[in-house]
């Protein structure tokens, strides 16, 4: 066991991301079974919808899960009083203070590991009492921090300032990806794009082939104005880019983007006028996959990758 299998209780360090849109109960309760961490992804989620998933989710496995939440969330307060009642043992916080929220889910015996996207934001999350870090690169798919560090370079960063467990994320979707970023310092990984692209995601099936469709440069990080987010180029992402031929204002971009442009694009299927977030590693996805395949075909990339390394002749 390394620290991340001994902290959540699971078989293998691979956290799949808490994404919007993608990840309900029937993708999370897979991760877990198949012997990683499943994570619900509450910032798609109403309160009692959340309730819900969380429900089915302890029907679905016996296995260790969690919660993402965005702590933006208009409805924070309600989600953690759910998350407390429901008896939820691990939460991962992103998009806001570990201050504001860390001591109220210790205090309930929770898990807590908050997302940063810089050495900063980890020694901030580290003081704030988090068991854990996730350290997230800016190939990712949907929102990214504003440094714009990629995982190659921020994980070993990272590692060098912080002393708890630490999960890197973002361009990381193989075998050969997570033994790379454990030795850059990671104790684990977490991938969004590989099990948003699953039999068990939430996402729409036209979402799902999109993915496999694409390729290198076809995503963009785009918006930086109003939260920097990684996209697919489509038609939507296009116009966005017409607007900032015009210099735009903060509130041009606001109006162009509207509302439930995300749910639009990755849960209902619309490919010219919806957000279709995803990170860009997606060119490496070929296929749509059961989860316990992926989980397997990960795990044996990664050890075959490791006794390639170990006999590698320097």
């Amino acid at each position: 066991m390394n620290k991340i299998t001994q902290l959540f209780n699971i078989q293998y360090p691979i956290i799949q991301g808490g994404m919007i849109w993608n990840s309900g109960y029937k993708l999370a309760s897979a991760v877990s079974n198949a012997g990683g961490l499943g994570l619900i992804g509450a910032g798609s989620m109403y309160p009692e919808v959340l309730r819900e998933h969380i429900q089915k989710c302890k029907k679905a496995t016996d296995k260790p899960f969690g919660v993402n939440v965005p702590m933006l969330y208009p409805n924070i307060e309600e989600i953690m009083q759910i998350i407390k009642e429901e008896g939820v043992k691990i939460v991962f916080t992103s998009a806001g203070n570990p201050k504001a929220w860390t001591p109220f889910l210790k205090e309930n015996g929770i898990t807590v590991v908050h997302v940063v996207s810089s050495s900063k934001f980890a020694l901030k999350a580290q003081e704030a009492g988090v068991d854990a870090i996730v350290a997230e690169g800016f190939e990712a798919g949907g929102h990214n921090g504003r440094e714009e560090t990629t995982t190659l370079t921020l994980i070993p960063m990272v590692r060098e300032q912080i002393a708890i467990p630490l999960i890197a994320a973002g361009g990381i979707a193989t075998g050969r990806g997570m033994l790379a970023a454990m030795i850059l310092g990671a104790d684990g990984v977490q991938m969004g794009s590989r099990f948003a692209a699953s039999t068990e995601s939430s996402a729409h099936d036209a979402f799902k082939k999109t993915i496999v469709a694409t390729g290198e440069g076809d995503t963009q990080l785009t918006l930086k104005e109003l939260a920097p987010v990684r996209l697919i180029k489509n038609k939507f992402y296009q116009d966005v880019q017409d607007l900032y031929a015009n210099c735009p204002s903060k509130e041009a971009l606001e109006t162009l983007l509207g509302k439930r442009r995300a749910k639009r694009g990755m849960f209902e299927g619309d490919l010219v006028e919806g957000e279709l977030e995803i990170g860009q590693i997606a060119g490496l996805i070929h296929d749509i996959l059961p989860v316990e395949t992926i989980v397997d075909n990960i795990m044996s990339e990664f050890t075959i990758a490791r006794g390639e390394l170990s006999t590698f002749d320097f």
